[in-house]
């Protein structure tokens, strides 16, 4: 097996509304799936109060020898210059997770996000591919830049083809700008099961640039931790 596979840095409890498993339930399931690294990530806003008990229950966890298990609140981009939803006075410094993990969850523009309903519909009125694009990446990048050696990206590049956008029109450039900046800034590139991003291209340049990049499924129920499929075919794939 590869060895990102023996981690799941990307995995939600029953901290994340939408989650079905507990903590304890996610360690065993890591542990009998040959998990290694395990990042438990929970959604936060702004105005999320409970960091604090999910950090107590997490250092509580029975956890399997040969597991290593760490922290992350995954937190929606709002605009182009990388601002984030979250509670940082509960997350960054000393005490606080070891990571947050950046997520396009919609479009992050010079207004705030965009819904992609809202931001298709700007597309229709005229709103090209490529401003989108632009919004997205360096929306990425200002996020990384405000995290050095505290960020993860979560799910890379998710929102665009649910705006009608292809990966693929990231041009070479800007890509080649991202996953330097992840290199520079210590953030890791998480390859997403549930998502299938980012695609082999994206991968190969945040090796390229010396990012590392890691493995996660966003599982939701314990069943799915360290199960893979799409991120062993994007691996591969980056490989050739």
């Amino acid at each position: 097996m590869r060895a990102e596979l023996h981690g799941d840095w990307h995995v939600h409890s029953t901290f994340s509304d939408d989650a079905r498993s507990t903590l304890d339930e996610i360690v065993a399931a890591a542990h009998a799936a040959g998990v290694r690294e395990l990042r438990c990530t929970e959604h936060v806003r702004h105005d999320t109060t409970w960091v604090p008990d999910f950090l107590a229950a997490v250092a509580a966890l029975s956890v399997p020898p040969g597991l290593v298990v760490r922290t992350g609140v995954e937190a929606k981009l709002l605009d182009v210059t990388g601002a984030l939803d979250v509670p940082l006075d509960l997350v960054v410094g000393p005490g606080g997770v070891d990571a947050v993990v950046v997520a396009d969850h919609q479009v992050p523009t010079p207004e705030g996000p965009w819904s992609p309903r809202r931001t298709q519909e700007a597309m229709a009125a005229g709103l090209t591919a490529d401003a989108v694009v632009g919004w997205v990446v360096e929306a990425t990048i200002g996020a990384m830049r405000r995290l050095p050696g505290r960020a993860q990206l979560a799910h890379p590049f998710s929102i665009l083809p649910k705006v009608g956008v292809d990966e693929a029109a990231i041009p070479d450039a800007l890509l080649r700008r991202w996953a330097v900046e992840a290199a520079e800034t210590g953030t890791l590139v998480e390859v997403n099961e549930k998502w299938a991003c980012p695609r082999p291209r994206a991968v190969r340049a945040a090796r390229d640039a010396g990012a590392r990049v890691v493995a996660s499924t966003d599982a939701h129920v314990a069943a799915d931790v360290g199960r893979y499929d799409a991120v062993a075919r994007i691996l591969d794939e980056a490989d050739r």
